[in-house]
């Protein structure tokens, strides 16, 4: 160990979007080696523990494994190693931003040094960074005098981690609606860097940016950035607004406050968050100066000139047409104290840790600019001077919270009259979220007799002046925003159906999405074919990731879900959604073993086991009874079992029956065999096996069991028995129906199946079926049967050996190709493999009697068909279905032509 270096190295950081592998929740996981450090737990590390909880003195409230406050620092003085204090770490560099997170766990990857550190958190980029922050501080504390940690100045990156945390992070007002979204069981999706928030999935989603949602008038938010408008339709509704007039000039201007009578309010007619405003104008110099900044403040080059009206400035928050909440907006101030000077009272404001820049924090910086010193000259003080004891020295003239003001709850306060006439104004406007601003002497008296009005209205107001007044106790106004979008008892999700398994993934989620698409639903199906709404393929690529299972929760047109859920997409970044309605675990056998730390078919299960482990109380599990390893699962899931199995026998399917749980079996009959769900003692029959296209007569076995595992996940979903039969009668293995899955297609008298068979277990079932496929004949006629096989270069050697050796104890013929793509191995490195196998199988007398290397998959079909004759069978395992099928097509019809020519 000597020569490894004394500090951690990252290896690989993965962010989980949802349910996986390490964790249910989402989470980041970083692969570190720690090198020479294995041999140095924290109690040899001289001045680690003290230096680590130096800078980050809430360490000391991590409990760790210890259930206690001080659990970890205990940890650290025993000794442990640094990739668990790199956890935690990352844990508490997140708490520091606000993000109070306590998953995480370190685990050995099972080589010497190297570890996995999973721990959670609520921003992927900000825990992304919090991990990489927490590696660069312990190698720092262990040896400060390396290249690595030359120049690290933790205090300087804690301080630009912090700057990124709250710029990424929600604004108080969207934050407040996750939140209750959230508290609603109400699923979430964040749609862009910024605000852009979808709530639900499919066809139940809303949307919102802030504060304005899918409910929101596009031609309301116009009305209300017009400022003159919103004067004029208030007027007209006899509601009380003051005298106004738009210029675009500053002469306009001054003869505008002539007409109307100072004082005056100069403003941008579309502005917004008071910038440009100036108020109490009380002569023609003031409203010139006054001009410049709120035209350059315009969008589009319009000042609105109106009377001044002296009082209170309120806002008052309208909801679906109810006052929700009333505040107090006082202008930015500071109040002398007899020592300090007006700058330093600034400073000192500003130094509440509730205030941040723009609208980060619940509570605005005051920014000292020119107006700002102008108007505490205008009130007979300099910068400097110091003001007496409780005296208040104004910054801002307007009570915008983003320039600094503090508001005061008066929700409980407001006079009856002046409600109303809120509650009328957005109606006027057709906001269903507005901000009303008034100005009057007192809430609490009506406006029309003590004077005052409505000075503007907001669309998308801002929520911190209510969700957490500097005075008064907190309104909860997100809870009507989320009614409108989700009144009580509105559905929000869609249900969703997850299947997996190594084998038969594709062809159960089409018979589910098939079964339901007869019902009426518009199906969201994601697949190694690509991403199908309502049966329209619009992405042919291998979605069966997570990215693909958002695109479909995205669409507003899907309300129902079919996910196949692959090994890679689920450690990689996990499931993407928080849960499914329904889990299919098909099967569980040895494939792509070897890859991301998966070595063996245990560790495989336990992948597959995510979907399973994402099931709700009011959810179903299907699993497959006969594979043991998927039968264990059934001690992970928080719903409902509902059994399918193949063999007559199984106990543990007929006392779970017994006990009144659900199954789909086989049973034998005189006309053959027929699937049947049981439900308790009830037992009602769906369909003979030989009346199933999919299953060639009852002859493929594993599409016999495809079809009970998509007729109990049907059945959990809310599908009734009819609608189940038929789906299960009409749907068939066509190429156009389900592409590259068990499609028969003849050509010049050969039968031609093209399948995506490219493992050991699908080639012991696809064999299985190919032994029986010519048993009808009897035993007079022999046809060939031609097999053109191959698998993905990312297999273990021996897998590779045991495809050849399987399909060499079913074929007569093999031609061995490869895929496009290598994955790492060099061009005819996978096919010698196979053939190594074959070749063996062949010497211990199998079945085959002539193997063949023909790299390219169109070449090795053509050739296939030309060693064929008819009544012969070829099997084309393909990784291009759809090239391959072309080219069938292309044979066919130059066959026929020649014929034609004859």
């Amino acid at each position: 160990m000597t020569d490894l270096p004394r500090a951690i190295t990252i290896r690989e950081t993965r962010v989980y979007r949802g349910p996986n592998y390490h964790s249910y929740d989402p989470a980041v996981h970083m692969t570190v080696d720690i090198g020479a450090l294995e041999s140095e737990p924290t109690d040899l590390l001289p001045g680690f523990t003290e230096g680590l909880v130096a800078l980050l003195p809430g360490l000391a409230e991590h409990q760790c494994s210890r259930g206690r406050d001080g659990g970890f620092l205990e940890r650290l003085v025993e000794g442990t190693w640094v990739g668990h204090v790199a956890e935690h770490t990352a844990l508490e560099i997140q708490r520091t931003a606000g993000h109070e997170i306590t998953r995480g766990k370190t685990r050995s990857t099972g080589e010497v040094g190297v570890y996995s550190i999973v721990y959670g958190y609520l921003d992927e980029t900000v825990g992304t960074l919090a991990g990489k922050l927490a590696v660069r501080l312990v190698n720092y504390l262990v040896d400060p005098n390396t290249e690595a940690t030359h120049g690290f100045d933790f205090h300087a990156e804690h301080e630009a981690f912090l700057l990124t945390s709250q710029r990424v992070a929600f604004g108080p007002s969207t934050q407040a609606i996750l939140d209750e979204a959230i508290a609603r069981d109400i699923p979430w999706q964040r749609m862009n860097s910024a605000s852009l928030i979808q709530l639900g999935h499919g066809v139940h989603q809303q949307r919102i940016r802030a504060t304005m949602t899918s409910l929101t008038s596009s031609l309301a938010v116009d009305i209300a950035s017009d400022k003159e408008l919103t004067n004029r339709l208030l007027a007209a509704a006899g509601l009380p607004v003051p005298a106004s007039d738009v210029v675009r000039t500053v002469d306009r201007a001054v003869d505008v406050a002539a007409s109307i009578g100072y004082p005056v309010v100069v403003k941008p007619l579309d502005g917004n968050h008071g910038r440009g405003v100036a108020i109490n104008l009380r002569n023609e110099a003031e409203v010139r100066a006054a001009f410049d900044e709120a035209y350059d403040q315009s969008r589009r080059g319009y000042v609105l000139v109106e009377s001044f009206v002296t009082g209170k400035d309120y806002r008052v928050l309208v909801v679906g047409g109810n006052m929700v909440a009333i505040a107090e907006r006082v202008p930015a101030h500071v109040i002398g104290d007899g020592i300090h000077s007006v700058t330093e009272l600034v400073d000192i404001t500003n130094s509440d840790p509730r205030r941040g820049v723009g609208h980060e924090k619940v509570l605005t910086r005051i920014e000292v600019n020119n107006g700002a010193i102008e108007l505490v000259r205008a009130q007979g003080f300099e910068m400097t001077d110091v003001p007496k004891v409780a005296e208040m020295v104004k910054l801002a003239l307007t009570g915008n919270m983003s320039t600094g003001g503090i508001s005061i709850d008066r929700t409980f306060e407001a006079h009856p009259d002046n409600v109303d006439i809120a509650e009328e104004a957005a109606r006027v406007v057709g906001l269903d979220i507005a901000g009303i601003d008034f100005i009057c002497p007192d809430i609490t008296a009506p406006v029309r007799e003590t004077g005052g009005g409505i000075c503007e209205v907001n669309a998308a107001p801002g929520f911190r002046m209510h969700t957490h007044p500097t005075i008064g106790e907190a309104q909860y106004v997100a809870k009507p925003v989320v009614d409108l979008m989700f009144p009580p008892g509105a559905p929000s999700r869609i249900p969703i159906v997850a299947v997996t398994g190594t084998n038969g993934k594709t062809t159960t989620s089409r018979i589910i999405g098939h079964i339901f698409r007869a019902i009426g639903k518009k199906v969201g199906m994601t697949s190694t074919d690509g991403v199908v709404i309502d049966d329209r393929l619009v992405i042919r690529s291998d979605a069966s990731g997570p990215r693909s299972a958002k695109m479909v929760l995205q669409n507003p047109r899907v309300d129902f879900a079919v996910f196949e859920v692959a090994r890679g997409g689920i450690l990689r970044e996990g499931l993407g959604y928080t849960r499914n309605d329904v889990a299919v675990v098909l099967n569980v056998a040895p494939d792509h073993l070897g890859l991301r730390g998966i070595d063996t078919v245990e560790q495989l299960a336990r992948v597959k086991r995510v979907v399973v482990e994402a099931v709700p109380k009011s959810g179903s599990a299907v699993l497959n009874a006969d594979d043991p390893l998927v039968a264990d699962m059934r001690r992970h899931c928080s719903g409902e079992i509902v059994w399918f199995s193949v063999k007559p026998d199984n106990r543990m399917v007929a006392d779970h029956s017994r006990r009144g749980g659900k199954a789909v079996i086989l049973e034998k009959g005189e006309l053959g065999d027929q699937i049947v769900l049981v439900h308790g003692r009830r037992r009602m029959p769906l369909a003979y096996t030989h009346l199933l296209p999919i299953t060639f007569g009852g002859k493929a076995l594993f599409n016999v069991q495809n079809a009970m595992a998509a007729a109990a996940a049907a059945y959990c979903a809310g599908a009734n028995l009819h609608d189940i039969r038929s789906g299960l009668r009409s749907f068939t293995s066509s190429f156009y129906q389900a592409p590259g899955r068990m499609n028969l297609t003849e050509v010049q008298g050969i039968k031609v199946i093209v399948d995506y068979c490219h493992n050991v277990p699908a080639m012991e079932a696809l064999g299985a079926f190919v032994d029986r496929f010519f048993e009808d004949l009897g035993s007079i006629e022999r046809p060939q049967k031609i097999g053109v096989i191959a698998t993905a270069g990312d297999r273990r050697d021996q897998d590779m050996r045991d495809l050849g050796y399987e399909a060499a104890k079913h074929f007569d013929r093999i031609i061995i190709r490869e895929d496009e793509r290598g994955r790492g191995r060099k061009l005819g490195a996978t096919a010698d493999l196979i053939l190594e196998g074959a070749r063996h199988c062949q010497a211990e007398a199998g079945r085959v009697k002539e193997v063949e290397i023909v790299l390219d998959e169109i070449e090795s079909t053509k050739i296939a068909m030309q060693w064929a004759n008819p009544g012969d069978l070829v099997v084309l395992c393909v990784d291009r279905a759809r090239a391959v099928w072309d080219e069938l097509q292309l044979i066919g019809n130059l066959a026929q032509a020649g014929t034609d020519e004859t």
